[in-house]
């Protein structure tokens, strides 16, 4: 056989590998309103920059008649390309090859490119489109599932990990996307879950869609598996693209700086008037966030998800920066069990990515209640308690008003660690709301006095004058100054300017024991 003839062979074999599972269920893709798995790759990777690996293996399994087909690529395309420049690897399952199961050699190409990103420091990206594992070949796909989730293990703090949920995601396929840093899944034509309607119905007799039980929203805004719900395919591909933007590529770097053009020592007029007067008036902490940032720009995380607590990426003179912030406008700012469990993965994944905090604080306390104490709410709260503590990055609080209790502990106060904490004039740091306090402290002078209601509010604006403000935080030493909220992204960018060498180390040990 001539070259010329070899060559014509492997161009017939290349276009054999991109049709898939064929040109008919090409457009069943379609019509289902998703994108191919190569047409993904596309769109996510910088033109031209995706080299695919092991595009012409097939599966091994002869059981029900499986040795008789065999498609090239056998349901996954894997490779690595560059997103904004920057190397990545990829998987992206095929649903039109056998509904994109997982076989035992479709593992083994998603594990040699996860092993390759390991040894390189690249980010590991993957775009679920699966039916599940390959039930023809029983074990040795379970098998498969338990070699990748071993690597997502590995893999977890040392490289970002990403997944994108893009169609079904079922059974032991979830616990993959759980390990990785955020999920992202697209409204109407995603869903995860472990164990599907028909089951549930079979064994609690519950009735349940699979929208209901896994959709994009369930899950972005009960479970909180998910991080983004996107509307389509080509938003969701764009998102991976932005949030990339905002982190290294690998443990051992720090995130990519953006050039702008945004004075770092931009005065913020409006934000002195944005806490209200009244302490129990509530406000967006976007309206504080967003103009601080470079260029007014705050990406999101988790939105719809425990909106008491706020937590996304900005910029702060062309660095990155990890935003963990009280909501006010929610449920008063405190803090509960989802919100806990919200903040405390997002700082530890900044941490790992040597991503600097800066925490906004608002919070009445923790939210009381049977249910959140039945729910583990001492537990809960120490994980985030726990993940800021542990963080070494370099951590700045600014506290806009409450700071009560516990929870102002917990917001990455200056006890636990962090390096510069700033307060507002309106900031009140103390162990309760001066209602509360007054109730207990003055028991007994409101039992004597002839009028109690008179006497209450006495006493209640003498708590304030004493304790509703940051002075007597600031004599302490807890809070490092007391600024004009006008002048908060100036501060910021000074301060996060002075901490670029910084170099803090935790004692030595295997790894700590956080409290899951």
């Amino acid at each position: 056989m001539t070259l010329e003839e070899r060559l014509k062979e492997l161009e017939k074999r290349n276009r054999e590998a991109e049709l898939g599972g064929g040109e008919a269920r090409i457009e069943r893709q379609h019509k289902a309103g998703k994108l191919t798995a190569r047409e993904r790759i596309d769109l996510l990777m910088d033109k031209g920059s995706f080299e695919e690996i092991d595009r012409f293996v097939v599966h091994r399994s002869d059981n029900f008649d499986m040795g008789s087909t065999k498609i090239v690529g056998d349901g996954i395309v894997t490779g690595f390309g560059k997103i904004d420049g920057r190397l990545v690897y990829i998987f992206a399952q095929d649903f039109t090859v056998f509904g994109g199961s997982l076989s035992e050699m479709y593992a083994k190409k998603v594990c040699k490119i996860m092993d390759m990103a390991m040894k390189v420091g690249a980010p590991i990206i993957g775009l679920n489109d699966s039916g599940g594992a390959r039930i023809q070949e029983g074990v040795v796909s379970l098998g498969g599932y338990a070699d990748i989730f071993l690597r997502n293990t590995l893999a977890s703090g040392v490289v970002p990990q990403i997944s994108a949920i893009m169609g079904p995601c079922a059974g032991g396929a979830v616990y993959s996307p759980a390990i990785t840093d955020f999920t992202l899944m697209v409204k109407d034509t995603s869903y995860m879950f472990v164990t599907g309607p028909d089951v549930i119905k079979t064994v609690t007799h519950e009735e349940v869609t699979m929208e209901e039980l896994g959709g994009a929203m369930t899950h972005n805004s009960v479970s909180g598996v998910a991080h983004f719900a996107m509307d389509n395919d080509r938003a969701c591909l764009a998102a991976i693209r932005e949030l990339l933007s905002f982190m290294p590529s690998n443990n051992m770097e720090d995130p990519p700086m953006k050039q702008t053009s945004d004075d770092p020592y931009r005065e913020i007029p409006e934000l002195n008037t944005t806490v209200p007067e009244n302490p129990n008036t509530p406000y967006d902490i976007r309206d504080i966030i967003r103009p601080v940032m470079d260029d007014r720009y705050f990406f999101e995380v988790h939105e719809h998800f425990a909106k008491n607590l706020v937590v996304g990426f900005g910029r702060l003179g062309k660095k990155p920066v990890g935003i963990v912030a009280n909501q006010p406008a929610y449920l008063a700012g405190v803090l509960d069990i989802q919100a806990s469990r919200k903040g405390a993965r997002f700082v530890r994944f900044c941490d790992a990515f040597n991503i600097p905090l800066i925490t906004f604080e608002d919070v009445p306390g923790f939210l009381p209640g049977v249910n959140q104490e039945h729910g583990g709410i001492i537990v809960h709260g120490a994980k985030l308690l726990f993940a800021f503590s542990e963080a070494t990055v370099p951590k700045i609080t600014v506290i806009t008003r409450k700071a009560y209790g516990g929870a102002y502990c917990v917001m990455a106060s200056k006890h636990i660690r962090t390096d510069f904490n700033f307060a507002y004039p309106t900031a009140e740091i103390a162990v309760m709301g001066p209602e509360g306090a007054v109730n207990i402290v003055y028991r007994k002078e409101l039992q004597k006095a002839s009028d109690p209601e008179e006497k209450r509010k006495d006493l209640v604006n003498e708590y304030k004058t004493l304790f509703a403000n940051p002075y007597i935080a600031a004599e302490m030493g807890f809070v490092d100054e007391i600024i004009a909220p006008s002048t908060t992204r100036k501060k910021l960018i000074s301060v996060l300017d002075s901490l670029s060498t910084k170099r803090e180390g935790l004692p030595p040990k295997k790894h700590s024991s956080i409290p899951l």
